[in-house]
């Protein structure tokens, strides 16, 4: 308890808006509002990931596909021939060789950007916003879906979200692009319960929401990320390598959906732990990972008992 307070009170310092750590199905601390939204930037690949394994399941979008069957282009200049040769699974990995400018590119991205034509498609891995945006094009195109409401539909209600509607999605768009960037505004107990389900291999109470398949293949290193240490990369999720994350304890097969600015949702298996971080106020990545790493440090290690496979009391 004594080092719980204390990653509070380091929580406060920073002005982290809210912090869910749940354990075992139960809420074990819970600081700040954890019903505010927040915007949590690229956390919002991670839901994007989790609605592409059921319509892959359900046979609506084939990951083998590439950009040129799909009739997938962007404004001038276009993409190349080689390019379009990128498939789904090449942009769900950040490895599609795709180097136009997207929407919602930071500054940071586009220094890293490499040239265009430089990689052929799945031969290097780039962080890479076009991929991304690409794929909310490609969801709403293969199933006549709108992003948010088919987060609502298929993942905020059966989980019983209490925060989270189809109104609180924004798309962003640029003018250098066709495919807008697909913003999400959550609250931590609602990013709690998506921690949760897949925690929990896609499952939530008795029904299946995630394809447990899709959990494994999704939060499995296809990449390491190459300015990051520890971290390999999978579906959009990223993913601990040595049992840590962000310099912090979190055992063997941990994984992670982040957001720029602190945003942060951690599955940890092995500790039968989920930890959602959320900051209305920027903080660092070395900020962000100081805060989790005295959460973990107060973290017993899980116990052998059968994990609640719903929410629990929360």
């Amino acid at each position: 308890m004594d080092r719980l307070r204390a990653a509070q009170d380091y929580a406060e310092k920073l002005g982290t808006t809210a912090v869910m750590i749940v354990q075992h199905g139960r809420v074990v601390g819970s600081w700040g509002d954890v019903s505010q939204r927040v915007r949590v930037n690229s956390v919002r690949k991670s839901f994007l990931s989790a609605l592409y394994g059921m319509a892959i399941a359900e046979g609506r979008i084939d990951p083998t596909a590439t950009l040129e069957t799909l009739g997938i282009d962007d404004k001038a200049p276009g993409l190349t021939p080689a390019e379009k040769q990128a498939r789904v699974r090449d942009l769900l990995m950040a490895r599609s060789g795709v180097y136009h400018e997207a929407a919602s590119e930071p500054a940071r991205m586009k220094d890293r950007r490499p040239e265009r034509g430089s990689h052929p498609p799945d031969t290097y891995w780039y962080y890479n916003n076009w991929d991304f945006n690409a794929l909310g094009t490609i969801y709403g195109q293969r199933t006549g879906e709108d992003i948010f409401a088919a987060i609502e539909k298929k993942i905020a209600r059966p989980l019983g979200m209490q925060d989270f509607t189809a109104k609180d999605g924004k798309y962003v768009y640029a003018k250098a692009s066709n495919h807008p960037a697909y913003h999400l505004d959550m609250s931590a107990r609602d990013l709690a319960r998506f921690g949760w389900l897949f925690l929990n291999k896609g499952r939530w109470g008795d029904r299946q929401v995630v394809p447990t398949t899709w959990v494994a293949e999704s939060t499995r290193a296809y990449s390491d990320a190459s300015y990051l240490k520890n971290t390999g990369y999978g579906y959009m999720w990223w993913v601990a390598k040595g049992g840590k994350h962000r310099g912090a304890r979190v055992g063997e097969g941990a994984f992670s959906a982040r957001g720029y600015g602190g945003q942060f949702i951690l599955v940890s298996p092995a500790d039968d732990l989920v930890v959602v971080l959320l900051h209305a106020k920027h903080v660092t990545n070395r900020q962000e990972g100081q805060l989790l790493k005295r959460i973990t440090a107060a973290t017993p290690q899980a116990r052998s008992i059968s994990a609640p496979v719903a929410h629990g009391g929360w």
